[in-house]
């Protein structure tokens, strides 16, 4: 097994700032897929979140000298691509936002008009999901769709468990209100 594979963290920041550019890639491949899935869950394309990341792992390159916890590299690189996300989200405008393209999870044979009723109500959730400011959002996904807790969505968020809970609890109330909306 290669012996960059099992370098920590910090011993691959440390490489890198010592000149070592290749040794980035490492972080590459260790949080590359993480991001790309919160991107895309928060932007709901895969062409904007795939710019995203890659505009944020940039970044975090000419940036990684700031870092001042290497051992928590990951969760640096996810707060520089969150905050590009929230940034993303907050400049396009409303009319622009596309659905989350979501992935069916009826079988191929399964009744036409269920397809349809599950379409419409996906459509509906997502389209209420766009509709929350990006905090709110970006705390819904990080708890309700990526399974966070609250510890880990501190940690890589920088904000107090309190903090989060409520960001939570007023997503929730607001897609509860926009949900009734469509009922």
């Amino acid at each position: 097994m290669d012996a960059r594979v099992e370098r920590t963290d910090a011993q691959v920041v440390r490489d890198v700032l010592d000149g070592d550019r290749d040794a980035y890639r490492l972080l590459v491949r260790r949080y590359g897929d993480t991001l790309h899935g919160h991107a895309l869950r928060m932007t709901g394309s895969a062409d904007e979140a795939a710019d995203l990341v890659q505009r944020a792992l940039v970044k975090g390159y000419r940036k990684l000298g700031s870092c001042r916890e290497p051992e928590r590299v990951g969760a640096w690189l996810f707060r520089i691509l969150a905050n590009m996300c929230k940034d993303h989200v907050r400049s396009r405008r409303r009319s622009d936002i596309p659905l989350a393209k979501v992935q069916e999870v009826l079988p191929d044979d399964s009744d036409p008009e269920a397809d349809a009723v599950g379409a419409e109500i996906r459509s509906r959730i997502w389209g209420a999901l766009d509709a929350l400011t990006p905090e709110q959002k970006e705390a819904f996904v990080l708890k309700h769709v990526e399974g966070r807790s609250y510890e880990e969505m501190a940690a890589v968020m920088d904000l107090s468990v309190a903090s989060l809970k409520m960001r939570v609890q007023r997503a929730r109330k607001a897609l509860r209100g926009l949900l009734e909306e469509f009922a």
